[in-house]
């Protein structure tokens, strides 16, 4: 009992047992005791607290629409900024893994080669090519049998690398034909003298305004029938252009223009691209046997230049990332200067929760729910406008590729910045004292 403020007794100390109201009509007595003891209601009560306090959260947040709307708009444009900047160096680091993939990311080169400067270089031999057609590791083996050589149409000269390949060319290379078609295997076991051209080699030789399929074309004197050009493909790093070259049947340019079977090189495509370090080392094992322990012949491929490629355009994501974390980081302390201006304007509420009977954790859970609620409809309208954005940039032809880690890492940052940025407002408003908060002004 409490008269005037003071508790003038307390009759429940003295009660052991909670009495049974009689009648049925009557509400039955509840013993308070024995609810706090057992805990079976406590454990249930965060759930109704939580909700309450998203409830109230929500309810501020549409009081103050137009503050809430600036503050949202920080957190937006810094998940916006994290997930289309992150998207746009993904698409751009595939678009680029892509056009090295074009050049042969699986390909080995095999050549002959000095050990020693006054010994002659090794040879490799096609019993070696079809030693190394059996490994597991391989997937396809071409043997190529080239050089640059004088191309000629009509009074058009031009000098190209003139290659002797077989039917796998296409597909190791990844090279399609544009116009027309490749040799066939009859052509190779016949030695047909039929020609795939380059893009470059037909814009030379036919200057783009007849159609050279069905031509003749001089290749060191021997005609060769031009059968399909093959589609363009450029350069690699500034080496040389991949188009300026002429195919022809490994068989015609071994018997009709070089005068021997042995490779120039070979060219292995690996069965695995991840693992293109052990396919060298299968390699290199089968030939030292083959050749008697001497190691006279070299291995190189690509490998290493489209790590460095894919390293570059991961710190590029990654600077890129960074830059736009700043708006985020930006939004955060936006929320974290709104919290603080909502304590100073709430704190009368604060000292009349306080005084009715709520905790510092309930005055600490009801602003970093607040906080964490900016942040979390923050996040979700920042990933909206990333897709929004990103839809715009597809249509504008720009190499956009969405992750699903990014945009969950995205939110998830948003949401780490609204605890972390609104704990302390929640802290200072639940160390307030209610004295002091209810006389405020």
């Amino acid at each position: 009992e409490i008269s005037d403020g003071r508790i003038i007794s307390d009759s429940a100390l003295s009660t052991p047992h909670v009495p049974v109201t009689v009648g049925s009509d009557a509400l039955q007595a509840v013993d308070l005791r024995q609810r706090l003891a057992d805990g079976a209601e406590h454990n249930g009560a965060w759930k109704a607290e939580l909700l309450d306090a998203v409830q109230a959260a929500w309810r501020v947040m549409w009081i103050n629409r137009f503050r809430t709307a600036l503050t949202l708009l920080g957190i937006i444009i810094g998940v916006a900024s994290v997930v289309v900047m992150l998207a746009v160096g993904e698409g751009s680091k595939r678009q680029v893994m892509a056009q090295m993939a074009a050049f042969g990311s699986n390909i080995i080169y095999l050549s002959g080669f000095s050990p020693n400067p006054r010994t002659p270089a090794g040879i490799v031999t096609l019993n070696d090519v079809a030693a190394l057609a059996t490994l597991p590791q391989v997937k396809r083996i071409m043997p190529v049998n080239g050089t640059y050589a004088g191309v000629r149409f009509g009074n058009v000269d031009y000098m190209a690398y003139v290659g002797g390949n077989d039917t796998n060319f296409p597909d190791i290379f990844n090279w399609p034909v544009a116009q027309g078609s490749y040799f066939t295997e009859a052509d190779e076991r016949a030695g047909a003298t039929v020609a795939v051209i380059g893009h470059r080699v037909r814009e030379k030789l036919f200057k783009g305004q007849l159609d050279p399929i069905g031509q003749y074309i001089l290749i060191e004197n021997v005609p060769f029938q031009v059968i399909g050009v093959l589609a363009e493909k450029g350069s690699s790093s500034g080496m040389q252009d991949s188009d300026d070259r002429v195919a022809i049947p490994y068989t015609a340019a071994s018997v009709r223009l070089f005068g021997t079977y042995n490779p120039e090189y070979v060219v292995i495509a690996a069965a695995d691209a991840r693992k293109v370090q052990e396919a060298e080392q299968a390699i290199s094992q089968l030939m030292q046997k083959l050749h008697g322990g001497k190691r006279d012949f070299h291995l190189t491929n690509d490998a290493a230049m489209i790590q460095a490629e894919a390293r570059t355009q991961n710190t590029l994501s990654l600077m890129l990332g960074s830059i736009a974390a700043i708006s985020l980081l930006v939004g955060g302390i936006g929320v974290m200067n709104i919290m603080l201006m909502t304590v100073r304007e709430r704190t009368r509420e604060i000292g009349i929760r306080m005084a009715t009977g709520a905790r510092q954790r309930d005055i600490l859970r009801q602003f970093l729910t607040e906080a964490v609620m900016l942040s979390v409809v923050g996040g979700l309208f920042g990933i909206a406008l990333a897709l929004l954005v990103g839809g715009v940039l597809v249509l504008a032809e720009v190499a956009v590729q969405f992750s699903l880690v990014a945009v969950l890492g995205a939110f998830g940052c948003a949401l780490v910045t609204g605890v972390v940025f609104g704990f302390m407002p929640a802290r200072k408003a639940a160390r307030l004292d209610p004295v002091k908060a209810l006389t405020s002004e």
